[in-house]
């Protein structure tokens, strides 16, 4: 660092204070990503962070909720909870400086991406981000955001021997993996509910390939204003209670509060590895259209999922899904 000039360490040191005081929780990286889009409303890809990441924190308070509980024993569900956080934290440590430059060269209208590398990110987003200076393709920078954050994860949580052993192996996850009941839903304030089902969490295309869905659906353009407004006018708590109050029929599960429910984890650097330099992109990654196999409009789904939770529950005794691991 020592070639750079003070004004260019100044911004380094500030970004990354910035990054690590915004990545606390999961409250704080879901609340960062929306002020950032809504500073920068042409980085769509940090609307798209904020609403999954809210989705990140409903499935973490789940496992504390009225259902969990009863069904994966505490061991299981902490394991459960530190996959979440541990994602969660590394995208958010390896995106936000990324964004933070983004924001700092367009408020002093000179691209400044010569700095990406003292931030250990990728060398093919740092790549996307120089040609979005030039060309401001915002789907290719979305795509190409997507592409990177979930390699991000693949080897330090999808691969690491902790997590595969205890959580993506056991049956459990295939149970919940096989029952969609890892979605991804993007609410309105008018108690309708779009999304996507992560179906084969494991895999790498399959995880950009949602991504990609679930872009296309969150900036549709007739569906974009009502996740926005919901976006806007509600603050996010972790419990499903946010988008269910606005549900008409009342649902049976409850889900607390994530920061009454969970610990600060205080999260170790792993040593860093650019995933693009042992892993190919696709193309398919980058080129491949859209497609939608199943319904985007989930309300009714949600509901009839609810149910399922409700019958598991009800059979639990019959079943020890506790012996699923």
């Amino acid at each position: 660092m020592n070639h750079l000039t003070i004004q260019e360490q100044t911004i380094i040191r500030q970004i990354l204070s910035e990054t690590k005081n915004k990545n606390i929780d999961n409250i704080s990286r879901t609340d960062a990503y929306f002020r950032f889009y809504k500073k920068n409303p042409d980085i769509i890809w940090s609307f798209l962070a904020s609403m999954v990441s809210r989705n990140g924190g409903w499935n973490m308070c789940d496992l504390e909720g009225s259902i969990f509980p009863q069904l994966i024993d505490a061991g299981m569900r902490k394991q459960l909870f530190l996959t979440y956080e541990r994602a969660n934290w590394l995208i958010f440590h390896d995106v936000f400086p990324q964004l933070l430059l983004y924001q700092y060269s367009t408020k002093i209208n000179r691209s400044m991406f010569h700095l990406l590398p003292y931030f250990n990110v990728s060398t093919f987003i740092q790549k996307e981000w120089n040609r979005y200076w030039k060309e401001k393709d915002r789907k290719r920078m979305t795509t190409a955001l997507i592409i990177n954050e979930q390699n991000v994860i693949q080897t330090p949580v999808i691969e690491h021997p902790v997590f595969k052993k205890k959580v993506f192996h056991s049956m459990i996850f295939s149970f919940q993996d096989w029952l969609h009941f890892s979605c991804v839903l993007f609410p309105t304030c008018g108690g309708e509910v779009y999304g996507a089902s992560v179906n084969g969490f494991k895999s790498l295309s399959k995880r950009i390939n949602l991504g990609k869905r679930l872009a296309s659906i969150l900036f549709h353009p007739r569906l974009f204003p009502y996740f926005l407004e919901f976006a806007e006018k509600t603050p996010h708590t972790g419990s499903r209670y946010d988008y269910e109050r606005y549900f008409k029929v009342k649902t049976l599960g409850k889900t607390p509060l994530l920061r009454t429910s969970f610990p600060v984890i205080a999260h170790h650097q792993h040593i860093y590895e650019d995933w693009s330099n042992h892993r190919k992109v696709s193309p398919a990654w980058l080129y491949f259209p859209v497609r939608h196999r199943h319904p985007i409009h989930l309300t009714d789904w949600y509901f009839a999922k609810s149910n399922q939770l409700q019958l598991l529950l009800s059979l639990q005794k019959g079943i020890d899904l506790n012996k699923w691991e």
